[in-house]
């Protein structure tokens, strides 16, 4: 799997989405509820754009009359034709054997985590005969990471 750093958490509002380009594919990152998803930017029935989508709340009825609303926020709502996804997973609700929105996994880091990941890298380089001066370098934000 190929990791993607796409952006800063503070790049994207709670309640918010923004899109990426990712080799070649347009994946759109919720940020609900404190966490991250990452769906690919189509909706599998007529390919509208989800950033577009509307997140919604499951709504269940125990008995007529009663609603109750939960995962507030976590479901997705196609703006052109109502088909209603899973953001956690890709899932349809209206036939989940037949269609799915490809999800991706998004973990987040700590700047510093990153910056030591790649000081590990650069340790295993060849050194050369010339030496630069160099400073410690501090990253003190998280970013989000989609792994393809």
């Amino acid at each position: 799997m190929a990791r993607h750093i796409v952006a800063r958490t503070s790049d994207i509002p709670p309640g918010g989405n923004k899109v990426f380009g990712v080799e070649g594919r347009d994946i759109v990152v919720f940020h609900v509820n404190g966490e991250f998803f990452a769906l690919l930017n189509r909706c599998p029935h007529a390919g509208a754009p989800l950033e577009k989508a509307a997140c919604v709340a499951r709504l269940t009825s125990p008995e007529p009359g009663v609603y109750q609303r939960s995962r507030v926020g976590e479901l997705l709502r196609c703006a052109w034709h109502g088909w209603e996804f899973d953001m956690r997973n890709g899932q349809s609700y209206f036939d989940p054997k037949r269609f799915k929105i490809r999800s991706y996994p998004v973990a987040i880091e700590s700047g510093e985590a990153l910056v030591e990941d790649l000081a590990k890298g650069l340790e295993d380089l060849e050194k050369g005969p010339y030496v630069a001066e160099t400073f410690a370098v501090h990253v003190e934000d998280s970013y989000v990471i989609i792994e393809t």
